[in-house]
């Protein structure tokens, strides 16, 4: 019997158990914190060799130089070449909805002629450019992610990125042709197969073989994620992501095997993931119960997924919809599925969710892989505050300012005014000299 968590709004005790449910520390683990400063460290200091020393200790490859860790351009035109028909049919697909979607995004340049009284011939506007280089990090291990290597790069390259340099870890020296493939579509210029907080450092400071880039992409386990940390303002991050997470809000009329398969779908990531259903109808969420213990057998993955259910799962019953909206933006989930029939209806009452999916036929599978939107998406209840990758992510805004010889008269004063105010004479006096000129 899975022994996933039982909670009903209706308990004195409810927000005290759901903040226990929620709570998690990316960083909670020192451990994991010494032994990636010393390896960015390392990495740091020592370049390639560090990256050799660690790829052969964590990933049991016999190698001697990181030319044995670089795949040729040839390789990985061969592993698009050698997959079968409906595999390139279907990656191919994903790519050009995943490269439509993110086309509209693109940030443009703009400026405007400030004419006003206190600032006439004034120029101010906005600079659009790409970041020159970036890092991109696809996992391996557990599971391999062609799908990350879609959203990672495609909106990196619809906002013009230069060059794109990929890692992706091979444990056992077993390379995944469908992310060899897939980086071959979608034209990334080098791919290394090192992977871990030594494949941040490689990237974060470059070494002799692996340039240094401007800013790092993808999501990894928790050494990532606290290289990632680290080396912030060194190089620019995307986000530190926590394990995978599901909420399903769903009004108990969704076939429960459904409900049931999506939360193993998120589940069946790594036990750390989180899969919640929301209801307020308490014999649909048994009805859910019991579809989940019919099917998990069949689930290849089932151990880690029963401990995923098991450890961060629950099961949520709740008074209405209304109730279930507001625990809903207090989760601020990753992925949230509005499994009902005036799915539209409700979405207007969610202020905080990474992605959501509206209606009982959009599965949360399929954002994942083709229907568009970027499947990197914010964590741990930072969709409160962040977004979804995007093509924004990869491109920088630069002001532009031009004041006319009349406008810096009008705007100097103001200026220098404040700057007196402020205990900076030196700024004060820059601005005067213009009026005074």
């Amino acid at each position: 019997m899975i022994r996933i968590k039982r909670l009903s709004t209706a308990d004195a005790d409810f927000t005290a158990r759901l903040n226990s449910l929620l709570a998690f520390e990316a960083a909670q683990d020192e451990s994991v914190e010494r032994t990636v400063a010393a390896i960015l460290s390392d990495v740091k200091a020592r370049g390639d060799a560090a990256v050799i020393e660690y790829t052969r200790r964590f990933d049991g490859l016999s190698v001697d130089s990181m030319a044995e860790l670089e795949v040729s351009q040839n390789e990985l035109q061969a592993a698009l070449a050698g997959l079968l028909s409906d595999q390139r049919q279907a990656l191919e697909a994903a790519a050009g909805r995943v490269r439509n979607y993110h086309q509209r995004q693109t940030l443009q340049s703009w400026h405007y002629e400030d004419d006003g009284e206190d600032a006439c011939g004034t120029m101010l506007g906005q600079k659009v450019t790409a970041i020159d280089r970036v890092g991109l990090y696809v996992p391996g291990g557990k599971a391999s992610y062609p799908s990350s290597v879609l959203m990672n790069a495609i909106p990196a390259r619809v906002a013009g990125v230069g060059e794109l340099i990929m890692v992706v870890p091979t444990p056992a020296g077993e390379h995944n042709p469908l992310v060899l493939a897939a980086a071959a579509l979608v034209g990334v210029d080098r791919v290394f197969t090192i992977g871990g907080a030594q494949a941040v450092a490689a990237l974060a400071y470059g070494t002799q073989s692996v340039p240094q880039v401007d800013k790092i992409v993808g999501p990894g386990n928790a050494y990532v994620a606290a290289a990632k940390r680290r080396v912030f303002g060194v190089v620019g991050i995307d986000m530190v992501a926590g394990p995978s997470e599901i909420l399903v809000i769903c009004d108990g009329h969704t076939d429960p095997d459904w409900v049931a398969m999506d939360l193993f779908s998120q589940a069946e990531h790594d036990e750390l993931a989180q899969s919640i259903l929301i209801c307020p109808d308490s014999a649909y969420i048994e009805r859910v119960a019991a579809a989940m213990e019919k099917l998990l057998p069949t689930m290849p993955r089932r151990q880690v997924i029963r401990a995923a259910l098991e450890d961060r799962g629950a099961l949520i019953e709740v008074r209405d919809l209304d109730e279930a909206c507001c625990i809903a933006n207090r989760i601020a989930p990753e992925h949230l599925e509005l499994s009902l029939l005036d799915a539209e209806d409700w979405v207007a009452k969610i202020q905080h969710a990474g992605a959501i999916f509206i209606g009982r036929y959009t599965s949360e599978s399929l954002g994942d892989y083709c229907a568009g939107p970027n499947h990197v998406l914010p964590t741990s209840g930072s969709a409160r505050f962040s977004s979804p990758l995007g093509v924004y992510d990869f491109q920088k805004r630069t002001s532009l300012i031009r004041v006319s010889q009349a406008g810096s008269r009008v705007l100097g004063r103001i200026a220098a005014t404040l700057a007196y105010g402020e205990g900076l004479p030196a700024h004060a006096r820059s601005a005067e000299y213009r009026v005074d000129s």
